[in-house]
C-alpha cells in the first residue's frame, strides 16, 4: 500500500528497486520526491540522481551508470520512465533494449545504487517473464484512485505533515467542496495549513470559507440545492458561476452529468450493485458514486427521466435555437421548482 512504502521511505528503509506504475500521477511523483528527499542529501543530488527516458535511452546505458560508485555520498538514485517492455502496449522506442542484461542486474542489483522504474500505464503484462521478475524483487505501488478512506487518511497526514490538525467534519467536507483530485487537494490543504498555522487547527468553518471550489464542485451543489428544492440557492449559484465567465453550455453539460450520474447510480443500486461495484461499472469515483447516492434518494425514477428530458430540450435549444443562453438554463430551473412543487 502507497502508506507502508512512504513511511518505509521517510525511516530511510529503502530497497534496491521500486515499480511505479498505474493512472494516478500524483502517488508516483510524490513518491519519487519522498525518494528524492530522503535517499540523497541537497548536496548529492547534482552528483547521484540521474533520469532516463526508456523509449529513448537503452537499458544498458542505464545499468552502467546504475553499477557506479556514488560520487560524494552512500547512494545513486535513478528513475528509468517509461518501460514500455513491462506492458503489453506498442511502443515507439527508437532504441532497443537487451533485456537479458536487465534480468542479470535484476538477481544481484547493486547495493549502492535506488532504482525506480516509472510508467503511467494502466497494468503491465503479467504474462512477460520479466514482468513477473521485477514484480517479485521490487517495492511495488500500484497508484490507483484512493477510495474515500484512504483520501481521509491521506488529507490527515497531509494536515499532520503542514504541523495542524484537522476535524473529521472538515475532512468529509473537503471531499465535498474541493473534489477528489490530489494536486488540488494538495493545493487547497497547504493553503488552509497557513492560514491555521497559529490555531494548528483546521474545522469546518475554514474550510466553507477558504476551499475554492471547482465547476463540478460548484455544479453539484447547485444540483443539491434542486435536489432539496431550493430554487434560490441554484439560481445564487448559477448567477455567480456566470460572474465568474463559465460559459452556459459548459454548466449545463455539467449539470446533465451530474443527473446522468444520480440516474445510473440509482438504477444500479436497484440491479444489486454495491457502490463500489458501481465506481468500477461506471468508471467514476467511490465518494461521487457515494454523494450521487444520497441525492439519488430523494427522487423518483419519473422525476430523474422528466428532468433528463428537460435537459436534453435545453440542449437542442442551446445548440440550434436564438434563445439566450444563460435563460435557457434559468428556465430549466423554474421549471424544475414549478414540477416539483405539483408533485407534492
Amino acid at each position: 500500500m502507497v502508506f507502508d512504502i512512504w513511511k518505509q521511505i521517510r525511516a530511510k528503509s529503502f530497497t534496491p528497486l521500486y515499480l511505479l506504475y498505474g493512472t494516478e500521477p500524483y502517488l508516483i511523483n510524490e513518491t519519487k520526491q519522498l525518494l528524492i528527499n530522503h535517499a540523497l542529501s541537497p548536496e548529492e543530488i547534482d552528483f547521484n540522481l540521474s533520469s532516463y527516458d526508456l523509449e529513448e535511452t537503452s537499458i544498458e546505458t542505464a545499468l552502467e551508470d546504475a553499477e557506479t560508485f556514488p560520487f560524494m555520498g552512500e547512494r545513486r538514485l535513478i528513475f528509468l520512465h517509461n518501460p514500455f517492455f513491462l506492458t503489453a502496449e506498442k511502443s515507439k522506442a527508437k532504441v532497443e533494449h537487451n533485456l537479458s542484461r536487465l534480468e542479470s542486474y535484476l538477481k544481484d542489483p547493486a547495493p549502492y545504487t535506488i532504482i525506480v522504474f516509472s510508467g503511467a500505464y494502466e497494468k503491465l503484462d503479467e504474462r512477460k517473464k520479466l514482468t513477473k521478475q521485477i514484480k517479485k524483487s521490487a517495492s511495488v505501488l500500484e497508484a490507483k484512485k484512493l477510495n474515500e478512506s484512504e483520501l481521509k487518511v491521506w488529507i490527515r497526514d497531509r494536515a499532520a505533515a503542514n504541523g495542524v490538525q484537522i476535524d473529521e467534519e472538515a475532512v468529509e467536507l473537503m471531499l465535498t467542496l474541493a473534489g477528489t483530485n490530489l494536486f488540488m487537494l494538495t493545493s487547497e490543504l497547504d493553503k488552509l495549513s497557513l492560514y491555521a498555522e497559529d490555531e494548528k487547527r483546521i474545522d469546518v468553518k475554514i474550510v466553507e470559507q477558504l476551499v475554492s471550489r471547482s465547476l463540478e464542485q460548484n455544479i453539484f451543489t447547485l444540483v443539491d440545492k434542486i435536489v432539496h428544492r431550493n430554487i434560490e440557492e441554484a439560481l445564487r449559484i448559477y448567477y455567480d458561476l456566470l460572474k465568474l465567465n463559465e460559459e452556459p453550455i459548459k454548466i449545463l453539460a455539467v449539470i446533465t452529468n451530474q443527473f446522468r450520474l444520480i440516474y445510473q447510480v440509482k438504477e444500479l443500486a436497484r440491479r444489486g450493485y454495491g457502490q463500489n461495484q458501481i465506481a468500477g461499472y461506471i468508471k467514476a469515483h467511490p465518494f461521487r458514486v457515494k454523494l450521487a447516492a444520497g441525492q439519488a434518494k430523494l427522487f423518483s425514477d419519473e422525476e430523474l427521466v422528466q428532468i433528463m428530458n428537460l435537459l436534453a430540450d435545453a440542449d437542442y435549444q442551446m445548440k440550434t435555437g436564438g434563445m439566450n443562453k444563460a435563460l435557457l438554463i434559468e428556465l430549466f430551473l423554474f421549471k424544475l421548482n414549478r414540477n416539483a412543487l405539483e408533485s407534492k
